[in-house]
């Protein structure tokens, strides 16, 4: 896999995980969460842990992969 195909690759990650984290707090924070009982909070915990799981370590390897390509040879 090319640089350039495997920093798109990770840019995605970063947008899904980031979308799943604002899901999961819309999820919690609205009222008919009440009517879902403990379900709605574990359905929301999920997508907020699922999406820190995809995106802090891909920011990491992002930030690693540039700085590796723009250091003089």
């Amino acid at each position: 896999m090319t640089n350039q195909a495997q920093i798109k690759l990770l840019k995605v990650f970063i947008v899904i995980g980031l979308f799943l984290i604002v899901t999961g707090h819309f999820i919690i924070s609205k009222e008919w969460l009440a009517h879902m009982g403990p379900l709605g909070f574990i359905i929301g915990a999920a997508c907020i842990a699922i999406g820190l799981i995809c995106s802090l370590p891909t920011k990491i390897y992002l930030t690693i992969l540039l700085m590796k390509r723009e250091e003089p040879h």
